[in-house]
């Protein structure tokens, strides 16, 4: 059993993490235990939209709701691929039920459902996904890399993109204009 586990909770990228791909991100936890740690970035729209993914895949999307709605970056891992946080509803091929109110699925049967209409309410599709093997996690966090919290899927999935940033540090009862890039020195 891993010390510790934040499946079901958002890592928050300190206000100083300079880091060109997880710089000011919120990544959502699907799965964290021994074998490491994989996550979905919840607040970093692509150009590519839901309708021109399902399109380039030859489904037509009938759900007007999602026209022009965008893919977001989940991270540099498998970019090529499509990873879909939603609800659950429904059982697709390869999904992973993390609560009764997030479900994660890597397979296209999802998105077929999605374009047809009879697929979850609740949805954010991401390209790629974010990885990290036993023990990087913790360490990054031991480093002051992260803030943790545990996950409201209400900023995964009724946020505004531009919110969700300061909407998961106010989880934390954070105001993150009050933080400071760098520690005080005496």
């Amino acid at each position: 059993m891993n010390a510790m586990d934040l499946s079901n909770h958002f890592l928050i990228a300190m206000p100083s993490m300079h880091d060109p791909v997880f710089g000011g991100t919120v990544v959502y936890l699907c799965e964290h235990n021994e074998r490491g740690a994989l996550g979905i970035v919840i607040n970093k729209p692509t150009e590519i939209t839901i309708d021109s993914l399902l399109e380039r895949l030859d489904l037509k999307l009938e759900i007007h709701a999602l026209m022009g709605r965008p893919v977001m970056f989940g991270g540099p891992v498998q970019d090529d691929r499509g990873f879909v946080l939603h609800s659950p509803k429904g059982k697709f091929s390869s999904m992973l039920q993390i609560t009764n109110e997030i479900a994660f699925t890597t397979s296209r049967d999802v998105l077929e459902a999605l374009a047809s209409g009879s697929g979850p309410e609740r949805v954010l599709v991401s390209i790629g996904y974010a990885g990290w093997s036993p023990g990087q996690l913790e360490e990054e966090i031991g480093r002051n890399g992260w803030l943790t919290v545990a996950a409201d899927p209400d900023v995964i999935f009724d946020m505004p993109i531009g919110e969700r940033y300061v909407a998961a540090m106010k989880l934390l009862g954070i105001d993150p204009l009050m933080l400071v890039p760098q520690g005080g020195h005496a």
